[in-house]
């Protein structure tokens, strides 16, 4: 396991919590290359980056996800607040930004 696989990991397991990591790393042998793909890169890469907060980086997910209508991730990161910090307002306040940039129907 690569270095940036281990704190991709950490990052993931401390942000979405060990119940859902481990019932994604169960994924059978063909859904594996993507769970490490997804560990590594928007984890280990992304999520582990210093440049920005966990809470802000949560509230550009959550915009993203909401833009692009994707609710099932929306709802797992949504929940992931909690290990975030992003609070009830910053989700408020990034939903608005959706409603006037994306459009009010997302």
């Amino acid at each position: 396991m690569s270095e940036r696989r281990e704190q991709g990991d950490t990052t993931r397991r401390r942000t979405l919590g060990d119940v859902h990591v481990d019932r994604s790393q169960s994924a059978g042998a063909f859904s594996q290359p993507f769970v490490e793909l997804i560990t590594e890169a928007a984890w280990g890469h992304v999520w582990s980056s210093d440049a920005i907060p966990p809470r802000e980086r949560s509230m550009l997910t959550l915009a993203i996800l909401a833009a692009l209508g994707n609710w099932e991730e929306f709802e797992l990161h949504l929940r992931a607040t909690v290990n975030t910090g992003a609070s009830a307002q910053d989700v408020q306040q990034a939903l608005m930004h959706v409603a006037i940039y994306a459009g009010v129907p997302r």
